[in-house]
């Protein structure tokens, strides 16, 4: 089996991106009381101390399968505020994708766009991808913002592209290519 992957510290402006642990909890129970976080994550939709421990086993679990790296985003005060992931299912193809999220109670502080550009920057620099992607739903402006900061480009509309809750929604294509940044 080969080595799990090593997550990181990163500095990411006033935030730092960590690994998950146990104490973060609370992050999951406040990500599992979004109206939208839990149908397009694997955050539990119903919070239980149960579901919340599983849940940070899952990000454990992605280091360990080599799926990718999983970060919890946290304040200066190291209260964690949010999520942002590096997937590697593509990687022998020379892609990767990012995915992120912010509980309400820390939306609109720069939480997402400092921990995207993080990511992308060590993603691109330091494990030298060549291409990131993500997708973002038409209607999410706050995210669409958050990846065009980041450097990301708009390459189309991918139509009924993934299940979200109980129907299939159209996505947004983003991609940043290495030598773009």
């Amino acid at each position: 089996m080969e080595q799990p992957l090593d997550v990181p510290e990163l500095a990411a402006g006033e935030f730092m991106l960590r690994p998950w642990r146990l104490p973060d909890l609370p992050l999951v129970r406040e990500a599992s009381e979004d109206d939208y976080i839990p149908l397009i994550t694997t955050v539990p939709s119903s919070y239980s101390e149960e579901a919340g421990v599983a849940f940070i086993e899952r990000q454990w679990s992605r280091a360990t399968t080599r799926a990718g790296y999983t970060f919890v985003i946290a304040a200066s005060s190291n209260r964690p505020v949010g999520h942002v992931g590096l997937w590697l299912k593509n990687l022998a193809e020379g892609r990767a994708s990012l995915g992120y999220w912010v509980v309400k109670s820390a939306r609109g502080q720069g939480a997402a766009a400092a921990a995207v550009d993080t990511v992308v920057d060590w993603a691109l620099s330091d494990l030298r991808i060549p291409r990131l992607e993500l997708w973002v739903e038409p209607w999410n402006m706050a995210s669409i913002r958050t990846a065009e900061r980041a450097g990301f480009q708009r390459e189309g509309l991918l139509r009924s592209w993934q299940q979200v809750g109980d129907e299939r929604r159209d996505m947004f294509m983003y991609s940043l290519l290495n030598h773009e940044r």
